[in-house]
C-alpha cells in the first residue's frame, strides 16, 4: 500500500505543483526519499531565496507522518537554525497527522509558514522572540540570511548554499520587502 500511496502523491505534486515549489525523488529508485525546492514567497524576507528540503517518507507511510527537515539554513522561528532544518508545522506532527494527510498539505503549510511565521509555537525561543518584539529587525537578519546562503560560483551562476550534499543552481534574487501586517503584529 505505501510503494502506490507515494507513488500516486509523487506523481500529483509533479504534474500539479504548488507554485514556488518543485519536488523529485531524491534517489532514482527510492520512492521513500523525495527533494523539495522551495521559492522564497514573495514580499517576504525569504524572497529571493531557493530553500531545499528532504522529505523522509517511512516504511509505514500513510500511517506515520513523514519526516520533512530543511536542508538549507533558514533563518525562522518554526525551523532550528542547525543542519538538522527540523520544522514546527501541526501537519508534521505525530498527535496529529491522520493517515488521509498528503504531503501537498504538508508542503503548503510549510510554505505558508514561510509568508507568516508562527511565533507562539517556536523550535528557535531567540528567533521568535525578535519576531514578536523586533519585527523589522526579524525581518532584516531573515533577509541577511537567505542572502548568505546564497553565493556566486567562479562563472557569475547564482547557487544555494546548503548542508548536505546538494546544491541548486541558477536562481533569481528579488528584493522584495516584507510585509510586515501578514505576521499578524
Amino acid at each position: 500500500m505505501a510503494a502506490r500511496r507515494i507513488a500516486k502523491e509523487l506523481k500529483e505534486v509533479t504534474e500539479n505543483p504548488i507554485p514556488g515549489i518543485s519536488t523529485s525523488l531524491l534517489k532514482e529508485d527510492d520512492l521513500h526519499q523525495w527533494k523539495v525546492e522551495m521559492e522564497g514567497p514573495a514580499y517576504t524576507p525569504y524572497a529571493g531565496g531557493l530553500f531545499i528540503l528532504n522529505v523522509a517518507l517511512p516504511k509505514d507511510y500513510p500511517f506515520k507522518p513523514p519526516v520533512v527537515n530543511f536542508v538549507t539554513r533558514i533563518y525562522h522561528p518554526n525551523v532550528t537554525f542547525d543542519e538538522k532544518g527540523s520544522i514546527c508545522v501541526d501537519e508534521l506532527k505525530q498527535d496529529k497527522w491522520k493517515p488521509s494527510g498528503k504531503i501537498t498539505a504538508i508542503l503548503g503549510a510549510i510554505r505558508n509558514l514561510l509568508i507568516q511565521p508562527n511565533p507562539d509555537d517556536p523550535l528557535e525561543n531567540a528567533i521568535a522572540e525578535k519576531c514578536k518584539t523586533d519585527t523589522e529587525g526579524f525581518a532584516k537578519e531573515a533577509r541577511e540570511n537567505t542572502r548568505k546562503e546564497r553565493k556566486l560560483d567562479g562563472f557569475g551562476t547564482e547557487t544555494t548554499r546548503s548542508h548536505g550534499n546538494m546544491t541548486m543552481h541558477d536562481s533569481s534574487v528579488t528584493n522584495e520587502m516584507f510585509v510586515i501586517s501578514a505576521m499578524g503584529t
